[in-house]
């Protein structure tokens, strides 16, 4: 059976680690406990446990706090966790199993389901999904191929049937938004992944504030050559999104055209729709929230295309005085649900 050990960077975390560090204990051989600055019982928590705790000076970087926390192990493997992740019965025994199942293979990876993924305005669009969670500590490489031999760099990954139930308590977006904000102050380069996500916080709890700060970065980002399509259309979005904020007709026309070239998104339907709706053209509005819902795909935020555009359809309705089509499509809104 190999050995695990559990890195986790925290802060603050006293009313959830207990129950997250009890789920764990029977199944982790040592705890690595990375404290970025808590004031309250988190270390002490964290000590009746038997971990080992390691004060670390927040830096503003996740990466660097996780790579520190990852070059403390000293186990097979290292599970990375957060402190509002629990583990059920049921898939703890799951988790002994694949401790003894990878002991003779050669895995580099093990992803397991992350589940519960929609409380509290994550930036994913689904509530079930698989994340590499265990990783092998000291990868060895290996020559293949009997000709033209090369050393195999891309990682082994395998997959679980081990879910993880994410319990959040509060709402990260605004500290999220800032840590974007700040890192593209630094001069960091943002990546395509962090480029989506950062497109998806705005949308999800982003005020007007937080788009027109968030404006530079997307007008430099959309004539980036750089950038892949899916980039470009995202930032289409979210400039749409501020043109519409500042009632500019000529950006809307702009930046929508850059998305409405290729396959429409759901999101930038609904930016025309709201655009005509506060001009009063409550007629091109449903068209535009129309196509949103049910002619166009969401790239950022899945209710868009769902029950959010629904309920504007319905409002629609009734300021036009068709309270039988309003109450249909506000039905449809309440009965609407993520698809999986």
């Amino acid at each position: 059976m190999v050995t695990v050990s559990l890195c986790m960077i925290v802060k603050n975390e006293e009313d959830k680690l207990k129950t997250c560090l009890d789920c764990l204990k029977d199944l982790v051989d040592e705890m690595i406990i990375v404290d970025t600055g808590s004031t309250d019982k988190t270390v002490e928590i964290a000590k009746s446990f038997g971990a080992k705790v390691f004060e670390y000076e927040w830096t503003g970087n996740f990466s660097d706090a996780r790579n520190f926390s990852f070059q403390q192990a000293t186990c097979d493997f290292i599970y990375a966790a957060d402190a509002d992740e629990t583990i059920d019965e049921e898939n703890q025994k799951r988790f002994k199993q694949l401790k003894i199942d990878i002991d003779e293979l050669d895995i580099d990876v093990v992803q397991m389901y992350y589940c519960n993924q929609l409380s509290h305005n994550t930036v994913y669009n689904y509530d079930r999904e698989l994340r590499p969670k265990l990783f092998r500590r000291v990868r060895s490489f290996v020559w293949e191929d009997p000709i033209h031999e090369t050393v195999r760099l891309d990682p082994t990954v395998c997959n679980s049937d081990v879910e993880i139930i994410h319990n959040p308590t509060e709402e990260h977006g605004e500290r999220d938004l800032t840590a974007f904000r700040c890192s593209i102050t630094r001069g960091e380069y943002i990546s395509k992944r962090l480029h989506n996500l950062y497109a998806r916080e705005l949308y999800l709890v982003g005020s007007d504030e937080d788009f027109m700060l968030a404006k530079k970065f997307f007008e430099e980002s959309i004539v980036d050559t750089g950038r892949t399509l899916d980039e470009i259309k995202e930032a289409s979005c979210v400039l749409a999104h501020i043109a519409v904020i500042e009632r500019n007709t000529e950006a809307l026309l702009k930046y929508s055209l850059k998305d409405l070239t290729t396959i429409p998104s759901s999101e930038m339907c609904y930016e025309l729709g709201n655009y005509y709706r506060n001009i009063g053209d409550l007629d091109e509005a449903i068209v535009w929230y129309y196509n949103a819902v049910y002619e166009s795909s969401p790239i950022l935020n899945i209710h868009i295309g769902g029950d959010v555009t629904l309920m504007k359809l319905s409002e629609c309705y009734r300021e036009l005085g068709n309270l039988e089509q309003a109450e249909d499509y506000e039905k449809e809104a309440r009965n609407w649900h993520v698809p999986y």
